[in-house]
């Protein structure tokens, strides 16, 4: 997993950068908001942003990669006062730890935000959160029924993949307790097309239904 550390202490980045490489972690090191701009839309596991920056301030920043990426973000400041950290919380921020800091803890905390990221899978703009057992479009939460819900996420965990009637069947009668035949099925995928959007699901002809990417 990389992580994107924007950090303009070059002993700090460079120390972080080891320790997340000790833990796992590719690390990309960005100094300022210039630089950091050229990298927020990348495949990040986590971010973690220092507010004071040479060239710009951190909050601003993270405002901005919001509109691009989807990451947690931890902020990693000297800004210790309670004003900051409640700003921090408000825009939306996972953590934020104040400087001086321990490693260990920092890198305990990145483990929990990526083992979180596990459980969410993405697909164009549909996204699956299995701990919250939702789904959501664009980041609003599609309403779904108990069925609806496993047929979804089963296609999205097979995105890209076919995934045969009898699949999808066998895990919608798990979940209902009675027989459910093919043509409640087909009910099924069309409220889930209608809910999601008619592109999403594809037909295979023969086969079953794939997730695409849109």
């Amino acid at each position: 997993m990389k992580i994107l550390l924007i950090e303009d202490n070059k002993a700090i980045a460079k120390g972080l950068a080891f320790s997340l490489k000790t833990a796992g972690y590719e690390t990309d090191i960005s100094a300022n908001c210039e630089q950091a701009y050229s990298m927020i839309g990348g495949d990040y596991a986590v971010m973690i942003i220092d507010i004071t920056l040479p060239d710009g301030n951190g909050f601003d920043l993270y405002k901005d990669i919001r509109r691009v990426n989807s990451a947690p973000v931890i902020f990693l400041t000297a800004l210790d006062d309670e004003d900051n950290i409640v700003k921090g919380f408000d825009l939306g921020a996972e953590d934020y730890i104040t400087k001086p800091f321990s490693t260990r803890e920092l890198i305990a905390r990145v483990k929990r935000l990526t083992r979180r990221c596990e459980n969410i899978i993405t697909v164009g703009e549909i996204t699956l959160d299995l701990d919250k057992q939702a789904v959501f479009k664009n980041g609003e939460k599609i309403e779904l029924t108990a069925l609806e819900y496993r047929v979804c996420s089963l296609l999205i965990q097979n995105h890209g993949a076919v995934v045969t009637r009898e699949m999808i069947l066998e895990k919608i009668w798990d979940i209902a307790g009675n027989y459910v035949n093919d043509n409640t099925l087909s009910v099924y995928i069309r409220r889930v097309r209608q809910k999601l959007g008619a592109d999403t699901i594809k037909t295979v002809k023969g086969a079953g239904y794939r997730m695409e990417d849109v």
